[in-house]
């Protein structure tokens, strides 16, 4: 698992509890945050994996290579 899938899951869980946290307050503008961030969260998890995929698939280039 790379650093990005990491963060975006972290940004995932920090936005579901910041939206939590401002409704039980009563913070619009917390919760506003808070419905954000799990989106920012899958965007970086999916960049993560992107990158995941092309290192994969370079290793299998490189494997291939020489047979």
């Amino acid at each position: 698992m790379n650093k990005d899938r990491v963060k975006g899951r972290v940004k995932k869980v920090k936005g579901r509890i910041k939206e939590m946290a401002g409704k039980a307050v009563g913070s619009k503008q917390l919760q506003s945050r808070g419905k954000n961030e799990p989106a920012e969260g899958t965007t970086q998890t999916g960049y993560g994996n992107v990158k995941k995929d092309i290192g994969e698939l370079k290793e299998d280039i490189g494997n291939g290579a020489g047979s």
